[in-house]
């Protein structure tokens, strides 16, 4: 199982954040 993030992943996180805020 690999470790980190992708790039795709982290826009992922930003997004959801960005929602929420």
């Amino acid at each position: 199982m690999k470790r980190g993030f992708t790039l795709i992943e982290l826009l992922v996180v930003i997004a959801i954040i960005a929602v929420l805020i």
